[in-house]
């Protein structure tokens, strides 16, 4: 019988599963594995103490039997018990308790596979043999005479027995094999055989095939009975990984015992398996194609590209690799994009037939009306005309559509009008196109695509004619699309947009040309953005000029905006919107504003103003795009959902010790080099220059210290003091210096430097002492322990700093450098992309250019002009609806990616209600409220919920400040403190907001969550 690894079956991985592709996050023995270890060696000391004395004393009843016996039935089945449980307690205790302790497996795929295979075989071995014992003890009952002196039937069971556990370990192919035919006494032996087996003379083999194959359905089981002798080739042998023999000759096992010994499996397949680090998806999709490097021992996949199938989330599969080598460690791969042609229909035929990417799957008719459009359309008559026509035409369609008459008729209304935002959109998209078709890059549009805003008119129901007629203005083309009155509306708006970067920039264009805070008497958009312009904005913040270059973004962005349309009123500011500027931007300011627009490229930023808006009660309309990828998302006070009622899964952050000792791709190296970068021109200075802001001379602090007192940071800031460079010389000298700390590798310098470095004594190398870090939880340590050596030491260093006047006050003082990635003169990407590659070379990292380094050490959010304008004018689209109040349904949130390219649009949110009890509920946007006087007690408060809203609050809490809870103690006597007490407000604060929980139904259950309830400590506020 022989384990087969035959090519049809997925038996082997290309790259190993315990050494994952990228090692970026490498494991650590925790506390966990230490005592696992601990009890497993304890196990495998006791398990084999035991059975290898009870096989000593099966060894020593052998010899005292007389010459040429043998043990007995029982003894033999219990030989075999003994030896399944060793199987487990030499084999798999060792190997698993190494692999505990080195945390990653270095042996090797086949070990790997060998190991997890005998984990189930030794599980399943000794449970089988129990089964032979019971079998074999009730057949010396019921059928003494068979079995007596029978060490056939005996051999048999057990081989079963092995059999069997062999097949339940989960191999992926078996092939059993067999000579002999089904006998008479194999029916006590073989509960698979029946006596129609013997009476027909069937192969053994052939007999139990069906039920061997029926007890695991994922294992291939095939059928051989080629005679197998001394003169049989074996090399049939090296498809199979392992090879079980039973009932043959001492000499023919010899012989296959040779053979499979000079045989190693090598890790090669058909197809090869690639598995990826544990608990990263790859993300790929079937067809796709990667390129390999940094393959050890398979060295041909090496600048190869494969076409992939994806296995599993962690897996997939390369094709052919047995006439590769065998895989040893490491490996990269990288997704590489293949050309693809695309082929076009002519307008003629798609007119008839087209074929649309439908963005808004509830209107997939929508662009069939666009056939028989006129160019201009005034009255109910042409209306009709147009209803007509458009019926005509869908008869001349293949797919025969159902013409909407709704659509056709604001069709006619609103086409000689011009919508912008809904231009912008479009403009976004096409010009996205255009960079398809002049750099063949990403996938073209096939063919049509209609963006519409039909909501827009459709929820205004039937207005009169004049609504949309012209009055001689800049605005008749957009009155001509919403009416006269929602231009109004949109001229008196008070809107607050956050960020006046891309997205900001577009927004503000579009408040120009829809005339937003136009009016005489009302309308102001105020926006605010801390950040100055930079030379990488132009190219996507179009109300930028290179003259503009390190000015304010929203003051030039406003001046800028005002040229467009100059009734524009706009109040800019340099602001920060957090938690340090709610006095600016109070609940006065949220409160007067009709809209809130988010334009920020940060989460943190996007979740405070939506606490804000919600405690505000005032709309949301966020946005953001990442490259080509763009989203809008609507937020409306009582009808959706909040920005922070979703979550968004946290960044995966590089591992300090994956940084420290175990880099594994450039992104690593790079951020090391950043955090040199901080800590040698930011960190160290900034700490140096506090130092000695505190204590005025080196006098001061060699006193200090001499006298025992403990200067925080002042071991580190003498360090600095003694080692910092003076001149140029000694800047390179100190370059030196680190080059050989970090790096130590030998380089040429330029002409310019030789002098200088040929004078540098570098010190002799010795080996450190450090202990490496291997914990991915572990964090860089914020203080480090000071001996009494080194306090001796830095008193040497501060006296001869003195005595040689290099402790002068202009020594005292150090130069901070702030990163700055944009400004290409100041060295800072030079020094991380130097000192970063220099790191990858040491670790076999391939290098990466200075524009690679400069996007991920500077995090630089990819972004192009195309998906801002195309996300902004979807914004503003929904702004207008906003603005006139349109129901729920009218709202869509929008997702796309234009290199697909696909748009999606969906409903919103609807908010949801919690159930407290007796049909009082209430959402995210209810907030309850509370008026108070001076002397309003805690117990007043109680009082006044359970009297305005029908349930008595068990619990208030104010942050995370506990004011009553009932069970706590010495909280019965708050029941009597006023409110001004327990929360102890600042003297402009006019309101507190607390939360309350209640009783539940059932004791024992969680207390009942309520919403927020906003206690004003006097009666005129609100």
């Amino acid at each position: 019988m022989a384990n087969s690894a035959s090519s049809e079956q997925n038996h082997c991985s290309a790259i190993n599963d315990s050494i994952p592709l990228m090692q970026g996050n490498l494991p650590t023995l925790t506390l966990s594995g230490k005592i696992r270890v601990t009890v497993t060696f304890c196990l495998f000391l006791l398990s084999t103490t035991f059975n290898a004395s009870f096989l000593l004393k099966l060894q020593k009843w052998t010899q005292k039997k007389e010459k040429g016996k043998k043990l007995s039935r029982m003894k033999m089945l219990l030989k075999h018990l003994t030896l399944a449980n060793l199987l487990e307690t030499l084999i798999v205790m060792p190997l698993d308790g190494m692999w505990n302790i080195t945390v990653q497996w270095y042996a090797g795929e086949f070990l790997c596979k060998v190991l997890s295979y005998l984990k189930l075989f030794s599980m399943y071995a000794p449970a089988f043999m129990m089964v032979v014992i019971s079998l074999d003890r009730s057949l010396a009952i019921t059928r003494p005479l068979t079995v007596q002196n029978n060490s056939k039937l005996e051999r048999s069971m057990t081989s079963v027995a092995w059999i069997l556990s062999s097949i339940f370990a989960g191999p992926q192919a078996l092939t059993i094999h067999d000579t002999e035919k089904c006998r008479a006494w194999d029916l006590g032996t073989n509960f698979f055989l029946c006596e129609d087996d013997i009476v027909s003379g069937r192969n053994r083999a052939e007999a139990v095939l069906y039920h061997i194959a029926e007890l695991n359905p994922y294992v291939h089981v095939t059928l051989s009975s080629v005679p197998f002798n001394e003169t049989t080739d074996l090399s049939f042998l090296n498809k199979y990984q392992c090879v079980i023999v039973t009932e043959m000759k001492l000499t023919l096992q010899k012989k296959i015992n040779e053979f499979c010994r000079s045989h190693y499996p090598p890790i090669k397949a058909n197809p090869g398996i690639v598995t990826c680090l544990e608990n990263h998806p790859h993300k790929l999709e079937t067809g796709q194609f990667l390129t390999f490097r940094e393959v050890n021992g398979m060295t041909g996949l090496n600048g190869s590209t494969q076409q992939i199938t994806v296995v599993s989330p962690f897996s997939f599969s390369i094709g052919d690799t047995t006439e590769l080598e065998p895989y040893l460690h490491g490996g990269i791969a990288v997704q590489v994009k293949t050309p693809k042609t695309f082929c076009f229909e002519s307008l003629e035929k798609q007119i008839k037939h087209p074929k649309c990417l439908i963005a808004d799957f509830s209107k997939p008719e929508v662009n069939k009306h666009f056939a028989g459009l006129k160019e201009a359309a005034k009255c109910q008559q042409d209306s009709e005309e147009l209803l007509k026509l458009a019926t005509s035409i869908s008869e001349t369609l293949e797919e025969k559509p159902e013409v909407n008459a709704d659509i056709v008729h604001w069709l006619s209304w609103t086409a000689r009008g011009f919508l912008s935002p809904l231009a912008a959109a479009v403009g976004g998209v096409a010009s996205q196109e255009v960079l398809k078709a002049v750099t063949g890059k990403f996938s073209p549009l096939c063919q049509w695509l209609y963006l519409e805003a039909a909501d827009i008119v459709e929820s205004l129901g039937k207005p009169e004619c004049e609504e949309f007629l012209p009055r001689g203005d800049r605005y008749d083309a957009l009155r001509a699309c919403i009416g006269d009155t929602l231009c109004q509306k949109l001229q008196n708006l008070n809107i607050f947009l956050v960020g006046c970067g891309a997205i900001g920039c577009e927004m503000l264009k579009n408040f120009a040309l829809l005339g937003v805070a136009t009016g005489k008497e009302k309308g102001m958009v105020t926006v605010t953005d801390p950040d100055l312009i930079e030379k990488s904005n132009l190219n996507r913040q179009f109300l930028f000029r290179p003259h503009h270059i390190q000015k304010p973004k929203s003051y030039t962005a406003a001046d800028a905006t005002m040229k467009i349309n100059p009734q524009l009123k706009i109040d800019a500011h340099l602001n920060k919107v957090c938690p340090t500027t709610e006095t600016i931007y109070n609940d006065e300011f949220y409160t007067k504003q009709d809209i809130i627009i988010t334009a920020l490229d940060n989460v943190e930023a996007r979740r405070y103003v939506d606490s804000r808006c919600l405690a505000s009660l005032r709309p949301l309309l966020d946005s953001g795009t990442m490259g080509t990828k763009g989203h809008t998302e609507v937020i409306i006070p009582h009808l959706t959902e909040s920005y922070n009622s979703h979550r968004d899964p946290p960044e995966e952050e590089i591992p300090f010790c994956t940084l420290k000792s175990f880099p594994a791709a450039i992104e690593h190296t790079i951020q090391w080099a950043r955090d040199k970068f901080e800590s040698s021109f930011s960190h160290k200075p900034s700490l140096f220059n506090k130092f000695w802001q505190t204590y005025v001379s080196a006098e001061e602090v060699l006193q200090k210290i001499q006298s025992g007192q403990s200067l925080e940071g002042c071991f580190q800031v003498i360090k600095l003091l003694n080692r910092r460079p003076r001149n140029w010389s000694q800047c390179v000298e100190l370059a030196r210096l680190k080059f050989e700390k970090y790096f130590n590798h030998k380089d040429l310098s330029a002409d310019a430097l030789v002098n200088i470095l040929s004078e540098v004594k570098i010190q002799e190398f010795k080996p450190s002492n450090k202990v490496v870090q291997t914990d991915e939880t572990a964090r860089k340590p914020d203080h480090v322990p000071i001996s009494s050596e080194d306090e001796r030491n830095a008193i040497f260093q501060l006296e001869k700093a003195i005595s040689s006047n290099e402790a002068t006050k202009s020594d005292l003082q150090m130069a901070v450098l702030s990163f700055e990635k944009d400004d290409d003169s100041n060295g800072h990407i030079d020094f991380i992309t130097a000192a970063s590659n220099l790191r990858a070379k040491m670790y076999s990292i391939e290098p990466a250019d200075r524009f690679k380094t400069k996007r991920i050490a500077g995090k630089i959010i990819p972004a192009i002009a195309t998906s801002t304008a195309a996300v902004s004018g979807l914004v503003a689209l929904e702004m207008i609806k906003v603005t006139g109040g349109y129901p729920f349904e009218a709202y869509k949130n929008c997702f796309l990616n234009l290199a697909i390219p696909i748009i999606v649009f969906t409903e919103t949110s609807e908010v949801r209600k919690t159930e407290i009890r007796n049909g009082i509920s209430f959402t995210i946007w209810d907030r309850w409220t509370v008026h108070g006087k001076e002397d309003f007690t805690l117990l007043d408060f109680i009082n006044a919920v359970k009297e305005k809203y029908g349930i008595e609050p068990t619990m208030v809490v104010q942050g995370v400040k506990m004011l009553y809870v009932p069970v706590m103690p010495g909280h019965a006597k708050r029941l009597k403190l006023t409110m001004h007490k327990l929360v102890k407000p600042s003297t402009e604060k006019k309101y507190v907001d607390l939360t309350v929980s209640f009783a539940p139904d059932t004791d024992g259950d969680e207390d009942l969550p309520g919403p927020p309830v906003r206690y004003y400590f006097s009666h005129d506020t609100d």
